[in-house]
């Protein structure tokens, strides 16, 4: 199976859960931490580093239960921003004019 490259948004979704999980790990060292989370320390080291963008749900959940972190703020810390809308918003009851 191939895979597609991961898009520079997807990148810097890894990214951010690898500063989020290393800045909640804080002064534990990471074997610790991984040990607890049932993982190596080279995959949590992956992570922490944005080396593995793209970790498995269940790596991502067994890391967040071992650091006391709930799955909502994962998601809230590395979800992408959302997509800018294109142009001014119409006025309320104001329908846009098409071509």
């Amino acid at each position: 199976m191939v895979r597609n490259p991961l898009t520079p948004e997807e990148r810097r979704r890894g990214e951010r859960l690898g500063e989020v999980l290393r800045e909640a790990r804080g002064g534990r060292s990471m074997v610790a931490v991984a040990a607890s989370a049932g993982i190596s320390a080279e995959t949590l080291r992956k992570i922490e580093t944005g080396r593995a963008p793209t970790p498995a749900f269940f790596t991502v959940a067994a890391l967040a239960g071992a650091l006391g972190l709930s799955m909502d703020e994962l998601l809230t810390h590395c979800a992408p921003a959302p997509a800018p809308v294109p142009g001014p918003l119409p006025e309320p009851g104001v329908l846009p004019l098409t071509a």
